[in-house]
């Protein structure tokens, strides 16, 4: 009995090293990424359909207060924007990709603004948490600066990500969930089919 409990104990052990090497592996594979392109809620049903993308939070970042409710940030007076916080797997979902369709889902020569969503906290911005990420949203800057996608000039912000301050639960999901929304049915889905037509293979298949 002693030779079993033992063996077992052993085995235990390996298989809560295993554990522990595969969860520490998978995230040290993981990327982040914060981004701002207008209105939270249509990034995010973006990001989220992609293969690779482990998690996207809708959140705000870059104010000067510290965590801003939904109604202090819609003000435009605490500086913050609304984004979302990418973890993803770069090698599932290249950094190149990843900021293609960023560029597509939104247009990033306007100003503070996107569509009818008007005031800073609307504004496109990347926050990098990485050298590999700084890296790679200088790279996308630079070619889609070139790439006469748009008319006017590219204006998104290439900055530091400061404090993260996830939304209100409600803001969570909000296309999944409320799919049949005035807002999402006018402004979100069309955006889901422009991204979806052009980038299919990257997609997750349901």
């Amino acid at each position: 009995m002693d030779l079993v409990k033992r063996v077992n104990h052993r085995a235990a052990l390996v298989v809560a090293l295993c554990t522990w090497l595969l969860t520490n592996l998978n995230a040290q594979e993981m990327e982040k990424i914060t981004l701002g392109g207008g209105c939270f809620w249509c990034i995010e049903a973006v990001y989220q359909s992609l293969n690779g993308v482990e998690s996207a939070v809708s959140g705000y970042m870059g104010g000067h207060i510290k965590n801003p409710a939904y109604r202090e940030v819609c003000t435009g007076r605490t500086g913050h924007a609304e984004v979302v916080q990418i973890s993803f797997d770069p090698n599932v979902l290249a950094w190149e990709d990843l900021f293609a369709v960023f560029f597509t889902a939104h247009d990033p020569t306007t100003l503070n603004r996107q569509g009818a969503d008007v005031g800073t906290q609307y504004r496109s911005a990347i926050f990098y948490h990485s050298e590999a990420g700084r890296s790679a949203a200088e790279a996308a800057l630079s070619k889609w600066n070139q790439a006469d996608a748009w008319d006017g000039n590219i204006v998104t912000t290439l900055e530091e990500a400061p404090a993260f301050y996830p939304a209100e639960d409600y803001h969570q999901q909000y296309f999944e969930l409320n799919g049949e929304a005035p807002y999402c049915r006018a402004v979100i889905a069309p955006k889901m089919k422009k991204v979806q037509t052009q980038f299919a293979p990257l997609f997750k298949s349901h």
